[in-house]
């Protein structure tokens, strides 16, 4: 798959934390960047809770569960 950089406004807290982390962890973290921002822009009629839901529904698929991303999360405050 082709990837093009993009620029998004966060948290300092949150560039600061993704700046630290180790390379495998920026990469995870912008998969799931890239999955979230892929479901909102696929489909500009579907509603931000229909896509949040289906992109839920997608990682469960995928194996992530709301521990993991919990886990993932807490790791990055």
């Amino acid at each position: 798959m082709d990837t093009k950089p993009i620029t998004v406004q966060v948290a300092a807290q949150v560039a600061d934390a993704f700046a630290a982390a180790p390379w495998e962890e920026q990469q995870k973290m912008q998969r799931l960047v890239g999955l979230y921002l892929r479901y909102l822009t696929a489909q500009p009629e579907q509603t931000l809770l229909e896509a949040m839901r289906q992109a839920r529904e997608e990682a469960a698929a995928n194996g992530l569960t709301p521990e993991i991303l919990e886990e993932i999360l807490s790791e990055q405050e």
